[in-house]
């Protein structure tokens, strides 16, 4: 028994290890090939090679756990760094120089909506009776799917990756009257472990692309020893901002989105609230239970499910 517990301890410290340690080494592996690039080839790395020879096995053991403790740490840092890299990346907390650049630009993605929206309803009718185009077809469904992605009631952020997380904050209170930030918590606990799974591993995939980014911008520190490090990370921070990071940002709302559309009622039940009984009661009612959960309440009405 104690052996098997041990052996899956182990298997689970093997893959965090692995997911938290592989960027980092893939990070410091390139900074050692542009360090044996300026110093003229691999030639470079017998010496320190010889002196590890050299050195008793117990040293050298100790020598390589402590590199391999460096890589991890450095792993560690840059995951903590992630959700407030993410935070910025989504438009909160920008410095007070940027923030006319950050009104600029929620100014324009409104603006942006708003012709979007009238847009659609000048196609609504032409889709609804049969009579569009195939062109007209294909700009509707566009237009549908980035409708999906603004946040009700307009785009308050600067970033697509902002309002495309603001929108799956929003959604849930328009359709349900549930607010996502005072309602999550106690959701994701009765949510069934596939649903738990999908959206645990989406959040993961998410930090890791944040992660990729930040990875990229401390890559151009190598730069003293090789010009080549400075696109090389840049590049692959810009490709992380601009397709990586809004790709999961995207699949992590739909999931946190379905979590509520599929889920919710486990909520009612489990904190025994009045079922809603249509979609308009149940509004009213998921502004209740949220005002519930942060504040508590002490009114007799609405009476406890079954206690009626």
């Amino acid at each position: 028994m104690l052996s098997s517990f041990w052996e899956a301890a182990g298997a689970k410290l093997a893959e965090r290890w692995a997911a938290v340690s592989a960027p980092a080494l893939v990070f410091w592996l390139g900074g050692l090939l542009a360090w044996i690039h300026s110093r003229g080839g691999l030639h470079t790395l017998k010496e320190p090679a010889d002196w590890l020879a050299k050195q008793s096995a117990p040293a050298q053991i100790t020598i390589v756990l402590i590199i391999l403790l460096a890589v991890s740490a450095s792993g560690v840092i840059i995951e903590r760094l992630t959700t407030p890299v993410l935070r910025l990346l989504e438009g909160w907390y920008w410095p007070c120089f940027l923030k006319p650049l950050r009104h600029k630009l929620v100014e324009w993605k409104k603006t942006k909506a708003e012709e979007q929206m009238n847009r659609y309803q000048e196609l609504s009718p032409a889709v609804d009776t049969g009579t569009a185009s195939p062109e007209e077809r294909t700009e509707y469904g566009r237009l549908t799917m980035l409708q999906r992605r603004s946040p009700s009631p307009a785009p308050d952020m600067p970033t697509r990756i902002g309002n495309t997380l603001r929108a799956a904050e929003t959604r849930p209170v328009d359709k349900y009257g549930l607010d996502v930030v005072s309602v999550w918590p106690h959701l994701w606990l009765l949510l069934p472990d596939p649903a738990r799974k999908e959206i645990a591993t989406a959040r993961v995939s998410l930090d890791a692309s944040v992660a990729a980014c930040i990875w990229g911008v401390l890559f151009v520190l190598f730069a003293p020893w090789t010009l080549w490090a400075v696109p090389a990370g840049l590049g692959v921070a810009v490709v992380a901002v601009m397709a990586w990071v809004p790709s999961r940002a995207e699949v992590y709302a739909d999931l946190l989105e379905a979590g509520f559309d599929l889920y919710r009622r486990a909520l009612y039940e489990q904190l025994r609230w009045p079922t809603p009984r249509s979609p308009r009661d149940e509004r009213t009612q998921g502004e209740l239970l949220t005002r519930y959960l942060v504040r508590g309440s002490d009114r007799t009405t609405p009476a406890w499910d079954g206690d009626r």
